[in-house]
């Protein structure tokens, strides 16, 4: 029985990271940079590891300190979420009118030849001249990191109810918020690393990449405001 509760969680944590405010916000990162097919998946994974901690926080506090989550706090994180999609979106939109981003072959020691769109923003020099030095981003893509603990926050309500109501065992409902985040990791990882595919091929094409962009900030900015919208009411209700 036990098994199965737990197996449901993982389950339901892998569907979770579908969720459109999750698929709006990931589409938008991924577009600043979308560098490998394995770093694009680590980007994703890095929100899955954000979204667990902060909901492994909260839960505890809430099953195992009595913390109340109420329905305004739970309300307030999610406005909070709807904003921060928003300025993903407008980030991704001031990058391509912003910056001089284009696409072409070049080189670095490390990598060799390969293609993807950059910027050339900060040149001091003729386009032509210009060694096309830039940076591949390493380690853990942090931006993801705190966009995921900021999702958690937001998406723990629900699942805290489930998870108390579910079982009396504070020890098994934390397991069972354990192991939906490990979905949640799993799920986001393997989802940025299915659209590493098609994301890699719009980039040799600047049109196709701009489009791609351009669609990517719109929906985080209009997933954004549905949430605000949604959240409103309780937020900004008089007491």
């Amino acid at each position: 029985m036990m098994g199965a509760f737990l197996l449901l969680g993982f389950l339901i944590g892998m569907q979770h990271a579908l969720e459109v405010d999750h698929l709006a916000a990931v589409g938008a990162m991924v577009t600043k940079q979308p560098g490998s097919h394995r770093r694009m998946a680590l980007q994703g994974a890095a929100w899955g590891i954000g979204h667990t901690l902060t909901l492994f926080a909260l839960s505890a506090a809430v099953i195992l300190l009595g913390f109340t989550l109420s329905e305004r706090l739970s309300s307030t994180l999610e406005f909070a979420v709807g904003i921060m999609l928003i300025f993903l979106g407008l980030d991704v939109l001031r990058r391509l009118r912003q910056k001089r981003m284009h696409i072409h072959v070049h080189e670095h020691h490390d990598l060799g030849r390969h293609i993807h769109a950059h910027s050339h923003h900060d040149a001091t020099i003729p386009h032509i001249d210009d060694a096309h030095r830039h940076a591949h981003a390493q380690g853990l893509p942090k931006r993801a990191l705190l966009v995921g603990l900021m999702h958690g926050a937001a998406g723990s309500a629900g699942l805290l109810v489930l998870a108390v109501s579910a079982t009396q065992d504070p020890i098994e409902a934390m397991t069972y918020v354990l192991v939906f985040g490990i979905g949640s990791i799993l799920g986001m990882a393997a989802l940025t690393f299915a659209m590493s595919f098609p994301l890699r091929l719009a980039e040799h094409t600047t049109w196709i990449w701009t489009t791609v962009s351009i669609a990517a900030g719109i929906l985080a900015i209009g997933v954004g405001l549905s949430i605000m919208v949604e959240a409103y009411p309780t937020v900004f209700a008089i007491t």
